[in-house]
């Protein structure tokens, strides 16, 4: 029941699912908030969720936290820093 990023990130219930988000999807969710990519906020490239696939700078990751009182998934977007 960990992460889908086990490689190399803590396989914990408390540690979310992180994968890297599309091109098509990034643009969607921008659109979507009327925002750009560069607004998205920021997690740095060392972070330890981030272990395990292959990402750089300047690339999005999608984030799925599952909520410890029901069944709902939230999805949230970071554009990745040095």
């Amino acid at each position: 029941m960990g992460p889908e990023n086990t490689q190399g990130a803590v396989s914990n219930f408390l540690v979310p699912s992180v994968q890297k988000a599309s091109e098509e999807e990034v643009a969607e969710v921008c659109k979507k908030m009327g925002i750009t990519k560069k607004n998205l906020p920021l997690v740095k490239l060392n972070d330890a969720t981030l272990r395990g696939i292959e990402v750089g700078v300047d690339d999005v990751v999608k984030i799925l936290r599952k909520s410890w009182v029901s069944d709902k998934e939230t999805t949230y977007y970071r554009r990745i820093v040095p």
